[in-house]
Order: C-alpha cells, then structure tokens, then sequence
C-alpha cells in the first residue's frame, strides 16, 4: 500500500467558542492510501486540546507510510491497525487518518460499502445534532439559520450564564437539545440543579459537564440527573470504558480520539455488552470524516455529525440529509464523492 497525505486548515464558518476556549481554525491531514489503482480516502481533524498538529500529524504519517509498504492482499485490520498503533504513542487522529483510508480502501476493493460490513442498517440511522458554539443571541440566531435540515441542536454551555444562552435559544427554536459543557461545571450541587432546570427547557442529555479527571464528581452526579450524563473528554480509547463506566450513562465514540473505525467498532461491542448509551461525535471534520463516522452511527443511541456543515469549504461533497438523518450509500467505501 502507498501512503501520501497534505496538511490543511479547516476554515470554520463561525468563531467557535467552548467553555476551554475559541478558534476559527482546525488542523486536518487528508490521506490518500493507493493499491492496484484504487485509493481509500482518510482525515486526521486535530482541535488543539487533543495535543496533535500538522507538525506530530506528518512526522507520524512518514513512519506509517514505510509501514504501510510490507502488508500485501488480503489485508486483515487487525494486523494493520496493531502495526500501525505500536509505531508511536498517542496521535489518534493520525493514526484515525490511516485506519479510514484502509478501510475505504478495502470496501472499494470488496465493492461493499463499510456500513453493510459492519452490519450497520441505513434505517436505524439516528437524526444528527447541529452544534452552536458559546455565543450572543444575535449571533445563535444568525447560527441557526445554517440549521434549518437538522432536528436537534446541540448548544456549548460551561458558563457563568449558561440560562441566559438557553432562554435566547427557546426564543429562536423549539428544537430538543443537547447540552455540552466540555467540562464547565465545578460544582456537582450547582450542576445537578442547572440540570434540572435544563430538563425543565426541553434539554435532553448533558455531555461532560464535570472536569474529565474529576470521575466522582460524574458519578454523583450521574446518579442523581434525570438526564442522560455522556462521558467525551473523560472517554478516549477502548481501555478508557472500564474506568468510565460506572460513572456515566454513556460514551461518546469520536474515531479521532480512538484511531478510527477498527477500535470504534470494538467500542461501539463493548458498550453494548455493558448496557450504557451511546453517542458517535466528531470534530470540525469534512465529509471524509463525517461519512467515516457515519457508518457506525446506525449502531448508536446519538448521533452528533455535523462537523462538515461548519467548515467553508472541502473536496468531498456534503453528505445529504433526510429528516436530519446522514443518507448512508449503497456504494463501495465510504461512499465519498471528491468534488474538485
């Protein structure tokens, strides 16, 4: 297999604000993994939080691609994705980056498209959440014209007014949504009370809304919310799920943070066998990432794939949209259709 990639900034079409901080860029690395005249397409989307950059992203891509070059027909993802794993600790999302071009490669080269391999049904698709950034109500507002396809939103709280963000959204929607307060939340008696409130407001779930190391902070309030309490932050990779487990409802499966669609479907097993909910995310991701996600989602509770209608621009075409649900394809891989 022959591995190339480029470096590239995800311009957003609005600042986003999180209770950690803004940007109005992300990091990505596009991949290409080429066999016999076919390619699989993969993306690394690195947030600066996570650690990783353009600089980690290709120095880790180099060592994959002289990797890459000893396996041969048939390929078997657990042997790849072992190699490719063990070559370095961290870079997830460059190590995502390899895993999905792969398998998109393999589904090309299988003519089946990765949904049916994973014995995902189109049908079960969940609607997909459109996230808004902290923001004035002006500008929500303006946010929520971009959001007209979608049935659910997803708003960033973690703030000092956070029912103030919440009664300027019920004054422009009467939308579900799901809260997330990327770890905004330090005190678990304030916490539960705001929960309940938010319940009160058509809220329907709230993502890591205490710090991530801070796990009986999570559970306690876990068991006491009468909404669903979704780990992100505090849940990375599959060896995470036996420290977090009795401390949320559930997870957040993102292939940026887990390395992609091989452990993301031992994820999405395990959880299952557990009895705890399930949400698939993402970051600010083209299509290539999104539609990467999007083959898992039907085995999942949530879905929260909007991050390539909050970028300018990509050379992948938009995934459509059916009653706020991603139209998975019937077409080999991914399902990806380059637009350039």
């Amino acid at each position: 297999m022959t591995l190339t990639y480029h470096p590239i900034l995800h311009a957003l079409k609005h600042p986003f604000r999180l209770a950690t901080g803004v940007r109005t860029h992300t990091n990505a690395v596009f991949t290409e993994i080429s066999w016999d005249g076919l390619v699989g397409y993969g993306e690394a989307a690195m947030p600066p939080y996570y650690g990783e950059n353009h600089d980690t992203a290709t120095r880790f891509l180099a060592l994959a691609a002289d990797a890459l070059n000893q396996f041969r027909p048939p390929f078997v993802m657990d042997e790849i994705m072992a190699v490719i794993d063990a070559l370095a600790p961290g870079n997830h999302a460059a190590k995502a980056a390899v895993d999905i071009a792969v398998h998109d490669l393999m589904g090309k080269m299988n003519q089946t498209p990765l949904w049916k391999t994973f014995g995902a049904v189109p049908a079960q698709m969940p609607a997909t959440t459109f996230t808004l950034g902290i923001d004035t109500p002006e500008v929500l507002r303006e946010k929520m014209e971009d959001a007209t396809d979608f049935q659910i939103i997803k708003v960033k709280l973690g703030t000092d007014h956070d029912r103030d963000i919440i009664c300027a959204l019920r004054e422009i929607t009467d939308k579900p949504i799901f809260a997330d307060a990327n770890q905004g939340w330090q005190d678990r008696d304030a916490a539960l009370d705001l929960i309940f409130w938010l319940q009160d407001h058509g809220v329907q779930l709230i993502e890591q809304p205490t710090p991530k190391d801070d796990l009986d902070a999570a559970e306690w309030l876990t068991a006491r919310s009468p909404l669903p309490v979704i780990a992100d932050e505090s849940f990375q990779r599959l060896a995470d799920l036996d420290r977090v487990a009795n401390c949320f409802h559930g997870v957040n499966l993102k292939l940026m943070k887990c390395t992609g669609l091989h452990e993301g479907r031992q994820i999405v097993e395990s959880v299952r066998r557990r009895g705890l909910q399930l949400m698939i995310g993402c970051m600010t991701e083209s299509p290539c990432g999104i539609m990467a996600a999007a083959q898992l989602a039907p085995l999942c509770d949530f879905a929260d794939l909007d991050g390539c209608w909050l970028i300018k621009e990509s050379p992948f075409e938009t995934p459509l949209l059916e009653n706020g649900r991603i139209c998975l394809k019937n077409e080999p891989g991914l399902g990806l259709k380059s637009i350039l």
